[in-house]
């Protein structure tokens, strides 16, 4: 596989995140980010309250994803959504952050 491949999978990946997650929040609340020339510290999609990170290829680094999602400088939770080739994709985030998040579904199914 070349490169340009490599990288159509990858947008084509974080385009199915996005409209995954516009089903959810609304399309206008969720957006691609566009890539910087020399930065990997911008995210590749926002969505209220999340910095998301994602990941396409044989064999992903769920833990570097995370990192790159940290890296992001941007306000909300950083989580790396990884896809290894022919299996589904998975969400890497930080434990406290998880909890945080339980807390709050909780909190609004027991209003």
């Amino acid at each position: 596989m070349n490169a340009r491949y490599c990288r159509r999978k990858g947008i084509e990946f974080e385009r199915a995140v996005r409209r995954r997650l516009a089903a959810v929040f609304g399309d206008s609340h969720v957006h691609r980010v566009a890539p910087r020339a020399a930065s990997g510290a911008t995210p590749d999609v926002v969505a209220p309250g999340l910095v998301i990170e994602c990941k396409a290829g044989k064999r992903t680094n769920p833990r570097a994803a995370l990192r790159q999602a940290v890296r992001g400088g941007r306000r909300g939770v950083p989580v790396a959504v990884c896809k290894d080739d022919r299996q589904p994709a998975i969400v890497t985030m930080r434990f406290e952050d998880f909890v945080a998040m339980v807390r709050e579904c909780h909190d609004l199914r027991c209003r």
